[in-house]
């Protein structure tokens, strides 16, 4: 008896993506602007992409050499390394359209 294999189409919703958001926010210590820019960060994420997020902190003062290889050049930096194409917001996260635009998650008006 031969096997099916059956494809099933995933839906996908323009509003919120399927795959795996991965966020790197690249910090200094806990400063006030480093944990701003994580609550911000954090905020954005829990209310456009609730469960299909992670964010990973690296502390530049304990890693420096990743500051290099990531093309870090001022702190705090978020970079969206999933979904392809890679994006860089610098700065602490405030201006939420800003972000959003940023990320991709809505349209340029």
């Amino acid at each position: 008896m031969k096997t099916k294999t059956v494809k099933r189409r995933a839906t996908v919703s323009k509003r919120q993506p399927a795959k795996l958001w991965q966020l790197r926010l690249y910090v200094m210590d806990s400063t006030a602007k480093s944990q701003t820019a994580f609550a911000n960060l954090k905020r954005l994420c829990e209310s456009h992409l609730k469960g299909i997020y992670r964010i990973k902190v690296i502390d530049l003062l304990k890693h420096p050499h990743l500051a290099k290889g990531a093309q870090i050049l001022a702190i705090p930096t978020v970079v969206r390394k999933l979904p392809k194409p890679v994006r860089t917001i610098l700065g602490n996260l405030s201006d939420t359209e800003r972000v959003l635009v940023g990320l991709d998650l809505r349209p340029v008006n």
